[in-house]
């Protein structure tokens, strides 16, 4: 099953913010599906997620040409584990 084929939820994301070039953290990143629709286009994309079995089929699921730049860290959002400033973006999608 694809969700949104339509293709609208990257429409809304990128219309609220550029990732061209910037260091982008998603909180609650899941298996990766919201991830590679903008990691492309960041300098370093990290993924946040409590659940390690969800990582690990994104860090399977990560494109080839990605995998350089995109980077899983098992956490919960209450304890992101980097120093303030480390990031130009936060994105927070389907997470609550």
């Amino acid at each position: 099953m694809q969700k949104d084929p339509e293709g609208n939820e990257t429409r809304h994301l990128r219309k609220f913010a550029d990732f061209q070039g910037k260091r982008t953290l998603e909180v609650g990143c899941g298996e990766g599906r919201l991830t590679w629709r903008y990691a492309s286009a960041s300098s370093l994309t990290v993924g946040l997620d409590p659940d390690r079995n969800a990582l690990r089929v994104a860090r399977i699921d990560c494109p080839s040409d990605l995998a350089e730049k995109v980077y899983f860290v098992n956490s919960h959002a209450e304890h992101i584990p980097f120093r303030k400033e480390t990031f130009d973006i936060a994105v927070l999608a389907w997470s609550l």
